[in-house]
């Protein structure tokens, strides 16, 4: 890859204009950094265009002397998608942060990618409609990112992911073409499936400039049940043990001892009662349009808890008990990394797998000298581990780390599982695709990555290297 000289950076101003244009210290910091493990590098040059035929022209420019381009978002991804370990320029999607209609006939919305998910959630709901997939992050990540990451969250148990809602994209491809990639229908069976290939590609395979997604009614009730454990591996077989009893909760988050008493510290909340011998806590929603099967739904899991020795079931009485339950949830990640658990594993298995998967890794810190906090979506098996090792604070390039990390995923794979369930690969877990990937399937990947993008300009060297 070539460094930008002086007449080209003059031209990628000639597109964006100089009040978009930056190649100040405080922007390479800001631009050069995102939330993965304190990691850093420096671009050249930061741009925030506006307009989809302005991207068009940055990537045929960089296309054409083969610059680095790395897209992004509002920097909270935990993987390195958005880090320019190459240098070259940063596209910033942060002005493209309209929301261009929402049909209510159809139960669409066409946004752009630099929309807050939480806003865009927000202003469907005062329509009565509802954008399910709901990250951690939601009030400050941006709808685009979630697409290139296939983002989930706590309601993905009944709702599903991101790309269950996306029906059409408008991408600028690296080569310069803007195409549209499906469809505004439910149903279509017209060729391969574009939009579906560029919904987690991590920003590999084009820059996203508007998003076709499909909503649905938002549902009039909610209740939210806190169920205490004093085992994690009970309150894990509990989750396999309430779907097979033919309830589907909304939502159905573990979360440990210590990462809920490090997030209700940093929150100063007393919403979760912290007793002796408590080990972890679900927490359990249901949601719907009628109250009373609700509440049999709640009685029904409450017996299914029993065998299972729960402690005192706690019901959220209203929407206050509710949202504060639900920030200590959200407060799990940063409150982790505040105490020095400061490396993060996305691992999802089949949810039965739970139970095995806690113990192994819960075995492994013990033989290598390190702590584990888990917390997540069990209700789909997606447990987020964060690792507090006393001598390394990285996984990235720390080949000790890495060994040990090998052994976390060689597990989730013999269990069914698999290494990323919404975080994505990026540039810190690409170490580990060989673990889930023969040969033959990531040379496919590979050679997708190069039909879109044949000089492999566009965020290169994440999810996987080329051969230079």
């Amino acid at each position: 890859m070539n460094n930008i000289t002086p007449s080209i950076l003059e031209a990628i101003k000639s597109i964006v204009g100089s009040a978009y244009f930056f190649t100040d210290e405080e922007s390479f910091a800001k631009y050069g950094s995102d939330e993965t493990e304190k990691l850093h590098y420096t671009p050249q040059v930061v741009v925030k265009p506006r307009k989809a035929t302005e991207i068009a022209q940055l990537l045929k420019l960089c296309n054409q002397h083969l610059i680095p381009v790395t897209p992004r978002g509002a920097g909270t991804g935990l993987t390195g998608g958005a880090l320019p370990h190459l240098g070259g320029l940063v596209i910033s999607m942060e002005r493209f942060n309209a929301i261009l209609e929402i049909d209510e006939r159809n139960l669409q919305v066409t946004t752009e990618p630099g929309v807050i998910t939480e806003v865009l959630q927000n202003t469907v709901k005062e329509k009565g409609l509802f954008y399910p997939p709901d990250p951690a992050s939601k009030g400050s990540c941006f709808i685009g990112g979630n697409i290139s990451e296939n983002s989930g969250g706590p309601k993905a148990v009944k709702y599903g992911v991101v790309k269950d809602y996306v029906l059409n994209l408008e991408v600028v491809l690296p080569t310069g073409e803007i195409i549209w990639t499906g469809s505004n229908v439910l149903k279509n069976a017209t060729g391969y499936n574009i939009t579906q290939l560029i919904v987690g590609s991590e920003g590999t395979l084009g820059i996203v400039t508007k998003i076709v997604l499909r909503l649905i009614p938002h549902p009039k009730f909610d209740l939210l049940m806190l169920a205490p454990f004093n085992s994690i591996e009970k309150a894990s077989e509990a989750v396999s043990a309430i779907f097979r009893a033919g309830i589907t909760p909304s939502a159905m988050e573990l979360m440990e001892i210590d990462a809920i008493t490090l997030a209700s510290k940093m929150l100063d909340s007393t919403a979760i009662s912290i007793t002796e011998n408590l080990a972890a806590h679900l927490i359990i929603e249901v949601d719907g349009n009628n109250m009373e099967v609700l509440m049999s739904e709640m009685e029904a899991i409450s017996e299914v808890l029993a065998q299972f020795d729960a402690g005192e079931l706690y019901f959220a009485d209203d929407a206050q008990q509710k949202n504060e339950l639900w920030k200590i949830r959200r407060k799990a990640n940063e409150a982790s990394v505040a105490a020095g658990y400061t490396i993060e594993e996305d691992t999802v298995v089949p949810r039965a797998a739970l139970p095995q998967l806690i113990k192994g890794v819960k075995a492994l810190g013990l033989e290598n000298g390190f702590k584990v906090v888990c917390y997540g979506h069990a209700g789909d098996g997606n447990l987020h581990i964060r690792i507090n090792h006393p001598l390394h604070k990285t996984s990235h390039n720390n080949k000790e780390m890495q060994a040990i990390l090998i052994k976390i995923f060689e597990l989730v794979k013999a269990l069914g599982g698999t290494i990323s369930g919404e975080h994505g690969i990026g540039l810190i877990q690409k170490t580990y695709m060989p673990v889930m990937f023969d040969n033959v399937t990531m040379e496919l990947m590979k050679g997708i990555k190069l039909l879109f993008d044949p000089n492999n300009i566009l965020n290169a060297g994440k999810i996987f290297d080329l051969k230079k």
